[in-house]
């Protein structure tokens, strides 16, 4: 007896050992943080875990003002996590490292991939023929304004052209503790300052003979609208800090009256704001009655150095799924990957009338930023946002600013062009 009870407690003790060399913990690093948007994250992660009882998920949240460098410091470190979301701006310098593993053998398992869209495979892709996220869903600016101090300032409807978009600014500041704009000048600057630019030249040919096309005159004038609009006091003086939480706050409480922004910012507005309270338009068009408003991504991505590759890619498959994807795109504010998804009725709603008129009238163009160099990151998340604050705050010349940044991205693009 003493030798079975010897054995049975050494059965267990090695099915117990088993298990737990069974169990694997993944690592997913989250970049672009909210609490309410890491809870949801996690929410969608349980129902992964509860499918997949072996596998525990660890998420890491990033603070996005710090994000680059910090994901940057970690993997530079050996802290490389399995999964991370990774923002359109990032994903050249990672896949063109080696750092991230190609998903497009795997896609080929995967009964899902057929119905991704067009827009959702190509903006997967940096290097041809390969798959180095699965995106999540796409931003497009537009830009929401508030009716009632619209109709307090006897505007009428919002601003078609950005001349109107000027005037409409000094209106609206006119009013007492009212700014007309709640301009970003904090991180993710970068997409303002880039539409002016292009609305401006009246295309996004960002390079053109191999050469950056923002200082250009015409491209200088975009940026100079940006600092008129600071100089003038048509924002809010603290705007040249501001990120995404200020701007959405600042339009929400009633501080200014527009912002351009992504569906995304419709969480927080329509959470404090009757919905007969503001609306969407369609951003202001350029002089050459073209507008450019940018459309980003993020999606998820596996670093090479995962040690559990195929318990990583179930978790983005499951993120992925369809009906994970049209929750998660619902929650955060993008226009889904899967065909047919943007008919739900939830994106049919009035409130989403400005982005589809972008997507439908051809004066609109969204573009997509220059992503697929591997310097972008850099230049989007530290040397426009140094450069822009400088000349909101007059410490330097717009075509200063310009010159410098066309200098910088002609570089990167000469770069790039030589690994082709």
């Amino acid at each position: 007896m003493f030798r079975l009870t010897t054995t049975a407690v050494a059965a267990a003790l090695l099915s117990t050992a088993a298990t737990a060399r069974a169990e694997t913990t993944l690592q997913l690093v989250e970049v672009i943080t909210s609490p309410p948007r890491t809870e949801h994250l996690e929410s969608m992660i349980a129902k992964f875990e509860e499918a997949n009882p072996d596998v525990t998920v660890e998420v890491t949240s990033l603070p996005w003002g710090q994000a680059f460098e910090k994901l940057a410091t970690m993997v530079q470190g050996g802290q490389i996590p399995d999964v991370v979301e990774m923002p359109d701006r990032w994903v050249a310098l990672y896949t063109n490292n080696g750092l991230l593993v190609d998903l497009a053998p795997l896609m080929a398992d995967w009964p899902e991939a057929g119905n991704l869209t067009d827009t959702a495979l190509e903006f997967g892709s940096v290097v041809k023929g390969q798959m180095n996220m699965i995106p999540y869903g796409f931003y497009l600016r537009a830009m929401f304004y508030n009716k009632r101090l619209f109709e307090e300032a006897g505007v009428e409807a919002p601003p078609e052209t950005m001349r109107d978009f000027m005037d409409v600014s000094a209106k609206i500041s006119e009013l007492p503790g009212k700014s007309g704009y709640c301009l970003r000048g904090g991180p993710g600057a970068t997409n303002g300052y880039i539409m002016m630019m292009a609305n401006m030249m009246g295309h996004d040919d960002y390079f053109r003979d191999g050469k950056s096309t923002l200082d250009s005159p015409e491209a200088v004038a975009g940026l100079q609208f940006m600092v008129d609009m600071y100089q003038k006091g048509y924002v809010p003086k603290d705007s040249v800090n501001w990120g995404f939480n200020e701007i959405v706050a600042g339009f929400y409480s009633g501080t200014c009256a527009m912002l351009d922004q992504d569906p995304d910012a419709l969480i927080a507005i329509k959470e404090r704001m009757p919905e007969e309270d503001f609306a969407v338009a369609p951003m202001p068009l350029g002089p050459h009655d073209k507008s450019f408003p940018t459309i980003g991504y993020s999606g998820w991505s596996i670093f090479e150095a995962t040690g559990h590759q195929d318990e990583a890619w179930a978790l983005v498959k499951h993120l992925s799924s369809p009906e994970m994807n049209l929750e998660w795109a619902k929650f955060v504010g993008v226009i889904p990957i899967y065909k047919g998804a943007d008919q739900d009725p939830y994106f049919r709603k009035p409130q989403f009338a400005g982005w589809f008129t972008e997507i439908e009238d051809d004066r609109w163009q969204p573009t997509s930023m220059p992503t697929y160099l591997e310097d972008f990151g850099y230049f989007a998340d530290v040397m426009s946002i140094q450069g822009g604050q400088e000349a909101l705050l007059g410490q330097r010349t717009a075509q200063d600013v310009a010159t410098e940044w066309a200098d910088y991205l002609t570089q990167a693009y000469q770069k790039w062009q030589a690994a082709q």
